[in-house]
């Protein structure tokens, strides 16, 4: 069974980098959609791009400062959920998981802001630009009023 589980593993992997381009791109594109509808918004910011390399945009996160933008992550990500789009807060850091309560933790500061306001909206690469406008319009709905005048 090994050697067979290898092979089937193999010809997986080799059509997946066939489209591994088309996928980056779509990645890409739907970060792209995101920042551009709501950069504007306050208390809103986006991953940066790393000085080094070529970001693939894997995974499209933002951070949301709360007393900025009026709603906590997990408002925003409750109010995704209320309409049938699925949304998650960013990995809890290892120093924060219960196996390693008690533990000697080195910095954690980053990973813990991160995990505190951080959320991972959906960048599936079936997604087309009306799923992407109807994330950004929910999110966009989760301003909290007083802030919307401001704007």
């Amino acid at each position: 069974a090994g050697t067979l589980d290898r092979t089937v593993s193999s010809c997986i992997e080799r059509g997946q980098l066939r489209v591994l381009n088309e996928r980056v791109a779509t990645k890409r594109r739907i970060f792209e959609q995101y920042r551009q509808l709501l950069a504007d918004l306050p208390g809103i910011t986006f991953m940066p791009k790393p000085p080094y390399g070529r970001c693939n945009r894997w995974l499209t996160v933002i951070l949301i400062d709360g007393a900025e933008f009026g709603s906590t992550p997990d408002q925003v990500r409750l109010a995704l959920e209320a309409e049938n789009i699925e949304s998650r807060p960013i990995w809890k850091p290892m120093h924060l998981q219960p196996v390693f309560r008690g533990c000697r933790v080195h910095g954690g500061d980053v990973s813990e802001r991160l995990f505190r306001e951080g959320l991972c909206l959906p960048s599936g690469t079936a997604m087309s630009l009306e799923d992407v406008e109807r994330v950004a319009m929910i999110i966009r709905g989760c301003l909290k009023r007083d802030r919307k005048a401001e704007t």
